[in-house]
């Protein structure tokens, strides 16, 4: 610290009391008067120097700050791509004082094609989605768009004003030349102090047909209706579908430059199976993600407020583009749901336009009419500014080879005249004197190199002398005609069209011609559910329902056996255990009736699973705690109680790679459980020594295995199950759970028979395992010799659990 700063903080510290004065003057400013002189200060720096685009090129200052340095830079479409971060440090270095994060983020929307319908950048790498960020500045490249370069395109011609830059070193446009109508095509967003700018992106073939409307039709000025009539609306990269208010929102937006649309995703009905019916999702509204909606969808099914929805998945790939299913339950219509998907979901959104701009550095709102007026003056000055550049190039040019021409006519005396000047700067003065030559066409013919003496060459000179005559005549009929100015401009955006120009990809609907959904009472997204039935699983993966009560025959197909069942009611939940340890929930009253020759629906349809997995039982929530047992000898045991909220797939344990789950089944503390492996070894240990656990944790080991060897069955025991073993020769061998010893977990088991290799393995009740062979040898159906009434459901069901027909 300075030693006299030091001795007046001493002396306050020491004596609060002593007057120690640190500035030489102290002026009072009221607090008020200070904030609003700074505040108004700041707010108007962030509207003109940041947020709000220019209504000439449409862009803002860190825009067109990064496209000008990317052209000095020389990153052109021709050349390869430079990394993002270059370009970051280079606009932020020279021309835009600001953060970097802002820089890169202004960079990547300018390269986004989901954000703006001609991006003004061309990526390279990962320049993010509409649900994910892109990555680091240092991963990404980039380079000028051919879009760009028609913005840029003519800036080295004078045809806009320059200002210096923040720090003085060098300049920078204060707009771009802008062929391409940028505001009206690209639209923008930005939020100032004290005000907002929401511009909607176009299509460029209908801006170029109102462009061209504004500028033929002056007096009168076109009416609002035949500004519609060529450029009916907003057109967003995203498609949709965009409906007018009740109140003329388009029209009003033309108008005023303020209004709103609702925007809509385009669905249509599918048929995923025979009982179940989908919606395809192909289009949404602008700037939402797929996966936004997806998990929109689902949570809202979580929570139960979208009945009649089973699931949403995200199918889009690069290939195919966009694609969301919406899964419906069975039986329910799609139309049906479209009411609540839009009301919940974002698969409407409202669009608010606010075509705030800069005009001549003010703030304005203005309409369509306004926006193309803006571009064409902008465009005209452009043209004129370029012709009256070019003019004055195309004039000095024709000087100079006026003078060249001269001298060649009279090169004899040229040479004399060189030849006896002692410098340059005598040869000149003597050559303007003999030959009536200006300063500049003497120091040219000084300059001139031997071989334009040839005949050739001096012909390439007259020829190139008549051109720029004929240049020049045509550049000041351009400069004088308004008329010639009007077709320049409508000339170069109709190259901009057969270049850049795309069909509508949003459709326009009247708000009278839009369709309407209706909510649907929730009664009639539910069926009506009463009544006891059973729920049975067989071997082959089919799953149904039969109402309890009159007396039916086994109706099992070839090769299939029943191998679980559950009774329930036409109102519960059925949950469906899979190897891949997932538990998903379905209405009983969603599963197809076995009636006739139907046996049902395959699990996969019904509960939705993937490929890879299967159904291994039925449980009902709210049962004993489940108990999953992987071929790796993992044991969990999880609660069920809230299983059957929602309809999504719930992964209940955590497994290993290339682990999948064998078994699964519902026991109480009491019992025990039963694991038996492929080499023939048997665990049999108290189901109370696995803790119940959350859905995300792994398990604890049941049984150690080894040589290869893996769980290939596991049940509950009480008491009077058996151990049915089928060898890989054939043999079978059955052996009472209790003449199993009982152990703790994580135990090897215990060797039940030579140790051969076992085809498959049962653990049921024996009074349960049946099967009756007639005399031929072959397997029969077992009749069932008594009523299937509610109370002997189960025992009706369990008739061959588990036996193969051999």
């Amino acid at each position: 610290m300075p030693q006299r700063s030091k001795t007046l903080f001493d002396a306050e510290i020491n004596n609060p009391d002593t007057d120690v004065d640190f500035a030489r003057e102290i002026v009072p400013v009221p607090v008020d008067e200070e904030m609003s002189e700074s505040f108004l200060a700041y707010s108007l720096s962030v509207i003109t120097s940041r947020a709000i685009p220019d209504a000439r090129d449409g862009l803002k200052p860190v825009q067109r700050r990064i496209l000008y340095s990317m052209l000095n830079m020389g990153i052109r479409p021709d050349g390869p791509h430079r990394k993002s971060a270059r370009v970051v440090g280079d606009t932020m270095g020279k021309y835009h004082p600001h953060g970097d994060a802002a820089i890169y983020d202004a960079l990547v929307r300018l390269a986004q094609e989901f954000a703006r319908p001609i991006a003004l950048i061309d990526p390279h790498g990962n320049f993010g989605t509409l649900d994910d960020p892109p990555a680091a500045p240092r991963y990404t490249e980039c380079r000028l768009a051919d879009a760009a370069m028609e913005m840029l395109a003519e800036i080295d011609e004078d045809t806009v004003d320059h200002r210096p830059t923040y720090d003085g070193d060098s300049t920078e446009p204060e707009c771009l030349p802008g062929r391409l109508p940028n505001l009206l095509v690209n639209g923008t967003t930005g939020i100032a102090v004290g005000m907002a700018t929401n511009m909607a992106p176009h299509n460029l073939r209908e801006v170029a047909e109102a462009i061209r409307l504004v500028m033929t039709k002056r007096r009168p000025k076109p009416t609002i209706d035949q500004l519609l009539d060529v450029l009916p609306g907003p057109d967003f990269p995203s498609g949709g579908m965009a409906i007018d208010s009740e109140e003329g929102g388009l029209r009003q937006i033309c108008e005023s430059g303020r209004g709103s649309i609702r925007l809509q995703a385009k669905m249509a009905p599918v048929k995923l199976t025979r009982s179940r019916k989908g919606i395809e999702v192909t289009e949404l509204p602008f700037m939402v993600g797929p996966e936004k909606v997806v998990k929109r969808i689902n949570d809202l099914i979580v929570d139960g407020k979208l009945p009649g929805i089973h699931d949403a998945r995200n199918l889009s790939d690069r290939h195919h583009g966009l694609r969301i299913l919406i899964e419906c339950e069975p039986h329910v219509e799609p139309e049906k749901l479209y009411y609540d998907l839009f009301r919940l979901t974002p698969l409407e959104e409202t669009f608010a336009v606010n075509n705030v701009v800069l005009v001549n550095g003010v703030p304005t709102t203005v309409g369509l009419y306004d926006l193309c007026r803006h571009y064409i003056d902008h465009r005209l000055n452009v043209v004129v500014r370029r012709t009256r550049y070019r003019l004055g190039r195309a004039r000095d040019r024709h000087h100079i080879l006026e003078g060249l021409i001269t001298a060649l006519d009279n090169i004899d005396e040229v040479v004399a005249i060189i030849r006896g000047s002692d410098d340059a700067a005598e040869a000149r003065e003597r050559l303007q004197d003999a030959l009536d030559l200006t300063e500049v066409q003497a120091a040219h013919i000084l300059d001139m190199q031997l071989r334009r003496l040839t005949a050739l060459e001096k012909q390439k000179i007259i020829d190139e002398r008549d051109e720029l005559i004929a240049l020049i005549d045509e550049l000041e009929k351009l400069l004088g005609s308004d008329q010639r100015q009007r077709t320049v401009v409508l000339k170069e955006l109709d190259e901009l069209v057969e270049q850049f120009g795309q069909d509508r990809r949003t459709e326009i609907v009247a708000h009278q011609d839009a369709p309407v959904y209706e909510a649907t009472p929730v009664e009639e997204l539910t069926p009506k559910a009463e009544g006891p039935c059973v729920v049975t699983l067989s071997t082959t993966g089919v799953v149904g329902r039969a109402s309890v009560g009159g007396r039916r025959r086994s109706q099992f197909g070839r090769h299939d056996l029943l191998t679980a069942s559950v009774e329930a009611d036409l109102g519960d939940t059925v949950l469906a255990v899979t190897s891949a340890g997932r538990v998903i929930a379905s209405s009983v009253s969603a599963i197809p009736e076995v009636s006739g020759r139907s046996r049902g629906a395959g699990a996969s349809e019904v509960f939705g699973t993937i490929r890879s997995e299967a159904v291994l039982t039925l449980v009902l929530p709210g049962s004993d705690p489940l108990a999953l047992v992987t071929a790796g000898g993992t044991v969990k045991r999880v609660d069920l109680s809230d299983a059957d909220k929602g309809r999504a797939a719930k992964q209940v344990i955590k497994l290993k790679p290339n682990d999948k789950v064998e078994a699964a089944f519902c026991a109480p503390d009491t019992a025990e459980m039963v694991l038996v492996s492929a080499h023939g070894r048997a665990l049999r240990a108290p189901i109370e020594s696995i803790s119940v656990q959350g859905r995300g944790a792994s398990g604890v080991r049941g049984m150690k295995l080894k040589n290869g060897d893996r769980i290939i069955a596991a049940a509950g025991a009480v008491g009077d199950e058996a151990v049915i073993m089928v060898g890989a020769n054939g043999s079978v061998d059955i052996t009472p759970v209790t003449d199993i010893p009982a152990t703790g977990r994580d135990g090897v088991g215990t060797q039940l028979d030579g140790g051969e290799p076992l085809a498959m393995a049962v653990i049921a009740p024996a009074a349960d395992l049946l099967a009756e062979v007639d005399d031929n040898g072959k397997p029969a159906k077992a009749p069932v010799p008594f009523p299937l009434e509610s109370g002997d459901a189960d025992h009706a069901v369990v008739l061959s659990v588990g036996m193969p027909r051999w």
